[in-house]
This record gives structure tokens, C-alpha cells and sequence, in this order.
């Protein structure tokens, strides 16, 4: 029928309104900016995104440094391309990966879900994880994000966390897996799965301010 269009399934309407609580909680929570100086005034983050991102392990973090004042840009392989997560709330990405400088950037989040398995194969997004590496900014991983991790060749001898469903592969990069809701080590901050999101953008925004 002409102008109809189908409505949303019911994994984007969960995906959504769990997003709108989470948002929610932390306006509830937390002090609003008028009655705290945020922590993360002028701290510019990166989020990469690609097709099957894990919905909530992109989008709670973005919403946490954004509530803490800071300036997060979308990358992905295309500019401008909306890319659908595994359960149908899209992202756009404001840059493509080769528009973004490492040096411009206070840290990256890396989400989960089938996305890691596409970013990884991309030589910019390895660059710019080995640059923010050898720069010590914090570098945040959840679920499925450490391949991007392996990939670029900066976890021998890191303490890190993810779905036990990489763990083979986290250790045979050389790194020391433990199954904790959340691990930092230095600049690098990992976590499991979605239950674990609240500490994660916790540590995450902790690192940031760290920095300094």
C-alpha cells in the first residue's frame, strides 16, 4: 500500500525504550549540569561503528560521556551511512574512519556484537587504536570489541575482560583474561556483556578524567 510503512519490530521498540530508561536513570541519579561541573568539558571521544554493532554496548556508553559533558563522534567505513545494530536501532556515522586524527581525540569505545569482526579488517581503525595506544588514552572494549583489540596488536601482557565467547582468542594474543564485570588496566578498559554497562561507562569516564 501506497505511503504505508511497516512498523517497528518489537527487538527496536525493546532496544529503544531500554535506551530511554538508561538515560532516565542517570538524569534521575545524577546531578545536572547546573548544580556540578562535569567532568569531561572539552574532551572529544571516537565511537566506531559498523553494521551489527551490539545496540546498547554502542549507544549507553555514548550516552554516559555525553552526560559528563564530552563531544563523541560517530566514525564508520562511509560518512553519512546509517549502519543497523543487531537488534534494528541504527547509528549514524558523522566522519568515516579516514577523516579521524588520533590526536585530536581523548579515547575510543569500541562496541560489541558482530561490528568487531568487520572493524578489525579496516588498516585506518588499527591505526587509530595503535596511536591512542602508544598515547595512552583510554581505550574502551566490551563483548565482542576485543578483536579489534587483537587485531591491532596491543594486548600481550593486558589484563582484560570480554564474552567468554573471545576468551580463547583474548589469551592467545598474549593477554591475561579474567571474568570480571569490568577490568582497567592502565588506559584500557574492558567489560563482558550488557549487564555490565553501568560500571564500564563508569571506568570508562574515570580513565578520561585520569588523563589529564
Amino acid at each position: 500500500m501506497e505511503g504505508f510503512q511497516k512498523p517497528p519490530g518489537i527487538g527496536i521498540v525493546i532496544i529503544f525504550d531500554t535506551i530511554k530508561i538508561l538515560n532516565r536513570i542517570f538524569v534521575k541519579y545524577h546531578k545536572r549540569q547546573e548544580e556540578l561541573d562535569l567532568r569531561l568539558i572539552g574532551k572529544k571521544i571516537v565511537a566506531l561503528v559498523d553494521e551489527e554493532f551490539e545496540d546498547l554496548e554502542l549507544w549507553y556508553p555514548i550516552y554516559r560521556v555525553r552526560e559528563e559533558g564530552a563531544e563523541v563522534h560517530l566514525a564508520g567505513p562511509v560518512k553519512g551511512k546509517k549502519y543497523i545494530g543487531k537488534y534494528g536501532v541504527p547509528a549514524e556515522a558523522e566522519f568515516a574512519f579516514e577523516e579521524i586524527d588520533a590526536s585530536a581525540y581523548d579515547g575510543i569505545l569500541v562496541p560489541g556484537g558482530w561490528a568487531p569482526d568487520k572493524l578489525r579488517r579496516y588498516d585506518k581503525v588499527l591505526q587509530l587504536v595503535r596511536e591512542l595506544h602508544q598515547a595512552k588514552k583510554p581505550i574502551g572494549q566490551i563483548c565482542h570489541a576485543g578483536w579489534v583489540l587483537i587485531s591491532a596488536g596491543i594486548l600481550k601482557g593486558v589484563t582484560v575482560t570480554s564474552t567468554p565467547g573471545i576468551r580463547d582468542d583474548m589469551r592467545n594474543a598474549g593477554a591475561i583474561w579474567v571474568d570480571e564485570p569490568v577490568v582497567v588496566d592502565g588506559h584500557i578498559i574492558s567489560a563482558r556483556r550488557p549487564p555490565d554497562l553501568p560500571a564500564y561507562g563508569k571506568a570508562f569516564v574515570d580513565a578520561v578524567v585520569r588523563q589529564r
